[in-house]
């Protein structure tokens, strides 16, 4: 903040707030100064602040939430405000130009971003509870496949188990695609029915103190169809042998070329049409990007995930995503469900 001249940082991302000071509720901000922070916020969320974090300064709006960031800013005589541009729409900017008069806002580098990149022990403490609630659940889900199931159905079912080992939610909407649906990265479940023979794509996560989980696993029923053996078998090797090379200092586009090269080598580069993986902690994408568009080096602390995919348009698609720790010496993989080709058939 003393580098780029302001006085204050306005905070409108609740997972930053939530990051900087335990407070969890929404519809809020929060203003960081060099010797406080304060939280503006409404009597709907007064006791869970106590709760939360009783340390924190309050303003208790019985208004609209800029008017009281106006009334803030003019308490505490602020000249210059940094605010997150991410975070903040151009409705709620000229308003608040509008309602504060000497006060300069300009755009804040991506100060708890970076913070937010590298993960303490307790952060991957918790991250490692949502990573087993999501494969406990996940085991749970997949003993309860029966023919004639819809996507809906499987999905609803995986959230369910999430949520009754203790997840507040699931990390992102549930991905369940069955057959040909599975083509689509980002596949919404619908009402396909599982046969005989069907590939299931599921890409799930539990939410759990705040942290996200992410994970991608097949299901094959019965059987597994000659196409989907071939494919599998690709985006397992790529997957495994991008895993390998990862070590702090390795840039991360490097990274994503080893994966892509075996894809492009086996032809079929067109049909992996996404990065290698992304940062994962409150947010289920956050930085850093492993991707061939990052020049940025993998470092101690860094918690991504590592997910190749192939994808055919009619016929169908494989992921496989694990969970990954930066360490000293290398990394670890923290998640523990099987991925053999064999793991994959019920």
């Amino acid at each position: 903040m003393k580098r780029a001249g302001a006085s204050a940082l306005l905070l409108s991302n609740p997972r930053d707030f939530f990051y900087l000071t335990g407070f969890s509720g929404d519809e809020s901000a929060a203003i960081v100064t060099a010797r406080d922070v304060f939280l503006i916020s409404d009597g709907r969320f007064e006791e869970q602040i106590k709760k939360e974090c009783p340390w924190a300064k309050t303003y208790m709006r019985r208004g609209m939430l800029n008017a009281e960031i106006a009334k803030a800013c003019k308490d505490l005589k602020l000249r210059k405000v940094a605010v997150q541009a991410d975070h903040l729409t151009v409705g709620d900017h000229a308003e608040l130009n509008k309602l504060t008069k000497g006060v300069r806002f300009i755009i804040a580098p991506p100060i708890c971003a970076r913070l937010r990149i590298l993960k303490s022990s307790g952060e991957v403490s918790i991250l490692n509870k949502a990573l087993r609630n999501a494969e406990e659940a996940f085991k749970a889900m997949r003993k309860t496949i029966r023919v004639g199931q819809t996507e809906l159905e499987m999905a609803a079912r995986l959230e369910y188990e999430m949520k009754s080992r203790g997840a507040s939610a699931p990390a992102f909407p549930t991905i369940c695609a069955e057959g040909a649906n599975g083509a689509q990265p980002h596949a919404q479940p619908g009402r396909r029915k599982v046969k005989r023979g069907s590939a299931i794509l599921f890409d799930w996560g539990a939410r759990l103190g705040g942290y996200c989980s992410d994970l991608t696993r097949m299901v094959f029923v019965g059987s597994v169809p000659p196409k989907f053996r071939e494919i599998y078998g690709i985006v397992l090797e790529a997957q495994m042998a991008a895993i390998a090379e990862i070590r702090p200092g390795r840039r991360m586009c490097d990274i994503d070329a080893v994966a892509r090269k075996i894809v492009e080598d086996a032809g079929y580069g067109p049909q992996y049409n996404h990065g290698l993986g992304h940062g994962l902690g409150l947010d289920v994408h956050e930085a850093p990007s492993l991707s061939w568009r990052s020049k940025e080096k993998l470092e101690v602390g860094m918690f991504v995930t590592v997910e190749p995919g192939i994808y055919l348009p009619g016929v169908g698609g494989v992921r496989i995503e694990d969970d990954i720790l930066l360490t000293r010496t290398g990394c670890r993989v923290l998640s523990r469900l099987g991925k053999t080709l064999k793991d994959s058939v019920i």
